[in-house]
């Protein structure tokens, strides 16, 4: 469901099917059929959308006969729609909502062994991040936010050390919604715990092994659990990353499978994309009253500090929700505020270096004849890999250089909002494939592949032990001649091309949405006229937040500035149904 409007001339067909399908058997007037069929288009392109539901607005909701009732009829009747005070759902989504408020109900409740955090008082300095670890030592459920570079995973490896020294044989899991997010769950967990603070608790990354909440859950083909209620998870702690990824149904597996007396910790940064899916679980579960005691909030951002242009220009995004301006004020203020606009320079990337941003506004109207001079800029980022590719061809031993390249792609990468037109991530692929065989004119190829092809899943291969999301690299078969195999770092995983789906996807360039849980020394942000219906401060703040040092957009100015500009709000009855069913809310309001 990812760039969902990328597809707005697909969408009228398939919601217009579903909503015939329902009305088959509907037997009364035809206004009331044409009305019922809005009111079944309206849900059902809103759910595309992401929101679990729409508000009732006072609508007649007869036209829907005996395919909708109220939530109290739907505890015991199954019907295509449910409605309650405020709004109308599918019932799918009103029980997944149900289902989950329950289980956020009872982690909340959820007693554990407290701990006595005094003795490690001198593991952290920051008093939000000395909150979050007081929380932890006192609550089964926690949730932790932050920007980037607010010190999540640093708090986390003094947390998950204060749990390990004080619980004996204490199981914990580590898992974050794709297998790019969960590397990098690792490799940053890796650096924390090599902290000399930490060395005396012995913890080593080996003990969490992070890996997807698929993997976690043993979700298989047919999309059924290992783990559930009826058999949890067998850890004491879990910790979920990149928490602002879960959408409405993966949330409801995961907290389903939460054992009792087993602590919950989720991380994440709220301002970020919501999930591909329905739900914007973390930001909900943010708005529930009860939940402010089990919430740390992380501030200090030691990424990003003093005058750092990325850390400047996500503060820039984030004070745009509270004010409207005009185009024309806005673009100024920015460039007046972060950068000025000017046209892209290749950026040696160095060391400890300081941030760069650079802006280049595309022309309204490009001739065809710009156009490769465009793609040529953004394939500056991608020479060192290229050349990495051009040593690893001509080594003796090549496997030595395996590491090398691996690193060095994962330096850059240029990301994009929608799939299609010359700014699509379809066309920039094939531009950037151009580049690298300008490079190495002689480079080997057999019919999609070639050494130094990056590809990313795009759905979840049990068979194969492949996430959607993670991303490989091809080489030379190790063994067979001629032959060629794809190496997937995050999972230290070889397989055989020929054994990959035919469907996996070249990934020189990435969707925004799915660069989430990533992170690069240098990234471009592409963004055309074509993108302006997906854009939002959401996206921006995402694709920046993406950056270490270096950050290059390409941008069209009303492109640029509504995603500047419009935030994204996914309607949800979550917080409703948490709060109606607790009973710790009258004590709280008091």
């Amino acid at each position: 469901m990812e760039n969902k409007q990328d597809l707005d001339t697909q969408t009228p067909q398939w919601i217009a099917a579903w909503s015939q399908y329902l009305l088959q058997q509907f037997s009364t007037d035809q206004l009331q059929i044409d009305q019922a069929k809005l009111l079944i288009e309206e849900i059902l392109d809103a759910n595309m959308h992401g929101d679990s539901c729409i508000v009732r607005h006072g609508q007649n909701l007869q036209c829907l006969g005996h395919l909708v009732v109220s939530e109290q009829v739907a505890q015991n009747q199954v019907v295509p729609f449910v409605y309650d005070e405020q709004y109308l759902y599918l019932y799918r989504y009103w029980k997944l909502e149900q289902r989950l408020a329950t289980q956020v109900l009872r982690l909340q409740q959820q007693q554990i062994q407290p701990i006595d955090v005094t003795p490690f008082d001198d593991l952290l300095v920051d008093i939000h991040q000395k909150a979050a670890l007081n929380s932890v030592a006192h609550h089964a459920f926690n949730i932790i936010t932050g920007g980037p570079g607010t010190g999540k995973t640093y708090t986390l490896a003094r947390i998950i050390a204060v749990l390990h020294h004080a619980i004996p044989n204490i199981r914990i899991a580590m898992a974050a919604p794709t297998g790019k997010a969960a590397q990098r769950m690792g490799e940053a967990l890796q650096k924390s715990l090599l902290d000399p603070k930490l060395q005396k608790f012995g913890l080593r990354l080996e003990q969490f092994n992070p890996i997807t909440i698929h993997r976690l859950l043993g979700l298989g083909n047919q999309q059924l659990p290992r783990f559930n209620q009826r058999q949890p998870l067998p850890y004491d702690v879990i910790v979920i990353d990149e928490a602002s990824m879960l959408d409405l149904n993966l949330a409801t597996l995961l907290f389903e499978a939460v054992p009792e007396h087993c602590r919950l910790i989720l991380l994440g940064d709220a301002n970020q994309l919501a999930s591909v899916d329905v739900g914007s679980v973390l930001a909900d579960l943010q708005q529930v009253p009860t939940l402010q005691d089990h919430r740390s909030h992380l501030l200090t951002s030691q990424r990003f500090k003093g005058d750092a242009l990325i850390g400047k220009m996500a503060q820039f995004i984030q004070s745009q929700k509270q004010v409207d301006l005009e185009q024309s004020t806005l673009l100024n203020d920015f460039e007046n505020q972060v950068v000025h606009a000017s046209t892209l320079k290749p950026i040696p990337l160095q060391k400890d270096m300081q941030d760069i941003i650079q802006l280049e506004y595309l022309p309204e109207e490009i001739p065809l004849a710009d156009l490769a001079l465009y793609y040529q800029k953004l394939s500056w980022g991608f020479q060192s890999y290229f050349q990495s590719i051009k040593q690893y061809l001509n080594a003796e031993n090549s496997i030595d250089y395996i590491d090398i390249v691996t690193q060095t792609f994962d330096q850059y990468r240029i990301l994009t909002a929608v799939r299609h037109g010359m700014f699509g991530l379809n066309i920039l692929n094939l531009e950037m494939e151009k580049a690298l065989f300008d490079v190495i004119p002689n480079l080997n190829r057999q019919g999609d592949w070639y050494v130094g092809r990056p590809v990313m899943m795009t759905y979840n291969d049990y068979q194969l032990g492949l996430s959607n999301g993670d991303i490989g690299i091809c080489f030379k078969h190790r063994q067979q001649q001629g032959q060629f195999e794809v190496y997937f770092p995050s999972l230290n995983k070889w397989i055989s091309a020929t054994r990959l789906p035919k469907v996996i996807q070249t990934a020189f360039v990435l969707t925004i949405h799915k660069s989430q849980g990533s992170e690069f020394t240098h990234t471009a942000v592409v963004l055309d006229q074509a993108a302006t219906k997906l854009l939002s401060q959401e996206l921006i703040y995402t694709a920046i937040t993406r950056a270490k040092s270096v950050v290059s957009l390409l941008v069209d100015k009303n492109a640029f500035s509504q995603s500047l500009r419009i935030g994204t709000l996914r309607r949800s009855g979550l917080v409703n149904k948490i709060n109606k069913n607790n009973p710790l809310l009258m004590k709280y309001n008091k």
